[in-house]
């Protein structure tokens, strides 16, 4: 039984304001699938941007190379072509032109046929004071649940 691999973007919501969710395949090749499935991959500092021919691309993603590969292996921050509906694509590539979003990846997986998808969002960027009201708010609640198992 294979291990369910979940890679998050932490830093994404919180400086992020998430407006829409897709998710999308990724073009890979062995050596790449390989690392994922052994849960050697970073979306952290990755972001998504379109190029002249209207793909999506993923950069900055980083996928370690594979042990066990020897000349075959891969560049581990190279571009990876992500693949959506020909509608979604034009849809995300006009919100980022008119109204300067970004696209960001959530989250690597690999769904239940073993191909690995790529949650991805249309985001807008958070401002310092939008970062500050965040951190309020987890403190708060930290501090509420406390209160609550106290007097459980």
């Amino acid at each position: 039984m294979q291990k369910k691999i979940n890679i998050l973007n932490k830093k994404a919501r919180f400086q992020y304001e998430i407006l829409d969710k897709y998710t999308a395949g990724i073009v890979l090749t062995g050596t790449e699938i390989k690392s994922i499935r052994s849960g050697k991959a970073s979306i952290t500092e990755s972001f998504c941007e379109f190029n002249d021919g209207g793909e999506l691309f993923v950069i900055n993603m980083t996928i370690q190379e594979y042990a066990f590969g020897n000349y075959y292996n891969h560049k581990p921050k190279a571009e990876r072509k992500l693949l959506l509906n020909k509608k979604e694509l034009k849809k995300l590539n006009k919100e980022v032109q008119n109204s300067g979003l970004t696209i960001i990846p959530l989250r690597l997986f690999i769904n239940d046929k073993g191909f690995a998808k790529l949650d991805i969002a249309l985001a807008k960027g958070k401002k310092l004071f939008d970062k500050r009201e965040t951190i309020k708010d987890r403190d708060n609640k930290r501090n509420l649940d406390r209160i609550k198992k106290i007097y459980k």
